[in-house]
């Protein structure tokens, strides 16, 4: 029997399931398998720093004339666009994954990514038709990339062993940063280089190239075990878990039997729709509800703010060449992308709470500082760069583990729903920043207006470690059903 969405349908009535799924899982040790779906799934981030990047350094060339003479205006709704269609995205997909299973997801939402984004590139003209045309196509690019973070990151999650996860979902995250490294000095070669009309076309279909050359990674992946085994398809979860476990033991490990003692029980429950996962959330995880939405809401408003107005400062108070403008943000992603690549493995060795609320306020504090050395002029722009690598150093990883937070802290029935969910609410409160900080900056002749921002943005940032101070889940190294216990569990391990 199939659901109204062409899934099979979960099991039904009094049936209870005793699954050593969730164990067999935890006590693999890393294998070429996990470096395969890294590696396929993780580049979703890189997508997504690469399509920021390019679209803000393409931005200003599709306003000439021998491109598609855009108003200003209309260059600027595209990054709305985007991020309109990264929300609707997260939320439609994301309770598609729940519903529907990870891997059919992660294969879908990159294709729409793949679509959008090529469609994106054949934009004729700003004619009335052709400029609709823009906008849908980086709606649905933004979608795609909206509706890979929920897959994504639950099936990373689900699939691995307790003592990789924090490490790996911060380092994951990061890679956003190589995206915008990749992005800068492919849009920086193709626009010095190459005729502005088809260097922009070609600007966005970098993105693609790398996607396609994941497909078949993705495609060749296991659906979560522990997703299947959630919605009664014992069978299913026990081809898969083989299958991951017959790779693991092809690169040489020798896997011990799992004790009967750390089975779970479970009874297939039902699938939530939106209304029902926000009473999930804010009336039986509300403490959890609060830390998800917190940590992600303050690292969202300060990324945006920083971020979207980076080059505004360079070239409104440093006097930067706005053609060099974009090479000074290579040096920005480098401290971005290093830091959790660096630091990562401490969310696994000396716990969550420390390093979550270690990294937001050692960030609040570096840009407090950073603030008054801005308003006394001791900066340049190569100090103010030199100040942001190292506060987004420690910021970069602390951004990473609100993602990291919401995706292990709920259900695995709701898991994918809560990223999109809380994913949603950090775009709106996010979309404050861009607007705020360029206000501030205005044409660049009052800096004490921006080191009042920065110094709300430092309280920001505090706030987020506050709360992981009090609110903060010590996931290290446990199970996902000890970090959350599952809806649908009868009994749990001993």
């Amino acid at each position: 029997m199939t659901d109204s969405l062409g899934a099979p349908a979960p099991a039904t009535g009094p049936e209870t399931i005793r699954s050593l799924i969730p164990a067999r899982i935890d006590r693999l040790t890393w294998s070429p398998f996990h470096t395969k779906m890294i590696l396929a799934l993780g580049t979703a981030w890189v997508l997504d720093g690469l399509e920021i990047t390019i679209a803000s350094a393409i931005g200003p060339v599709l306003t000439e004339r021998e491109t598609l003479a855009m108003t200003s205006a209309e260059v600027g709704a595209i990054a709305t666009v985007y991020l309109l269609g990264e929300v609707f995205g997260a939320l439609f997909f994301g309770r598609l994954s729940d519903r529907l299973g990870r891997r059919n997801l992660f294969v879908i939402t990159l294709g729409v990514y793949l679509a959008g984004n090529a469609l994106t590139a054949l934009t004729w003209g700003n004619s009335v038709a052709a400029i609709i045309f823009l906008y849908l196509t980086r709606f649905i690019a933004g979608a795609g990339i909206g509706g890979e973070y929920a897959a994504i990151n639950s099936a990373i999650d689900e699939m691995m062993p307790a003592k990789y996860r924090g490490r790996v979902d911060i380092g994951v995250n990061g890679t956003y940063w190589a995206g915008a490294i990749l992005g800068t000095l492919g849009t920086f070669v193709l626009l010095n280089h190459m005729e502005l009309n088809l260097a922009w076309r070609l600007g966005f279909l970098i993105g693609p190239i790398i996607g396609a050359c994941i497909w078949s990674l993705r495609r060749h992946l296991p659906e979560s075990p522990r997703w299947l085994i959630m919605h009664g398809r014992k069978a299913e979860a026990e081809e898969s878990i083989q299958r991951i476990e017959r790779a693991v033991e092809s690169s040489g490990q020798t896997l011990a039997a799992v004790d009967e003692s750390r089975a779970i029980e479970i009874r297939p429950a039902p699938a939530h729709g939106y209304l029902s996962l926000i009473k999930v959330l804010f009336r039986q995880l509300p403490q959890r509800s609060i830390l998800g939405a917190t940590l992600m809401i303050t690292q969202s408003f300060l990324y945006n703010a920083i971020f979207f107005t980076y080059t505004l400062v360079l070239t409104n108070f440093y006097g930067v060449d706005k053609k060099n403008a974009p090479l000074y943000l290579i040096a920005f992603a480098a401290g971005n992308l290093i830091g959790p690549l660096t630091i990562g493995h401490l969310f696994d060795i000396l716990g969550r709470r420390k390093m979550i609320a270690g990294t937001y306020l050692t960030s609040a504090v570096l840009l407090a500082i950073s603030a008054v050395l801005f308003n006394a002029g001791i900066l340049n722009a190569i100090t103010q760069t030199v100040a942001w690598c190292v506060i987004f150093f420690f910021a970069s990883a602390g951004a990473s583990s609100a993602y990291l937070t919401v995706s292990e802290i709920f259900p695995l029935e709701i898991r994918a729903q809560a990223i999109a969910v809380f994913f949603a609410i950090a775009q709106c409160f996010g979309a404050i920043g861009p607007v705020f900080y360029g206000w501030l900056i205005g044409e660049g002749h009052d800096p004490g207006r921006l080191f009042i921002g920065y110094l709300i943005g430092a309280a920001v940032m505090a706030i987020g470690g506050i709360v992981e101070i009090f609110m903060g889940v010590d996931a290290e190294g446990k199970a996902l059903e000890d970090v959350a216990t599952p809806l649908s569990v009868v009994t749990t391990r001993a």
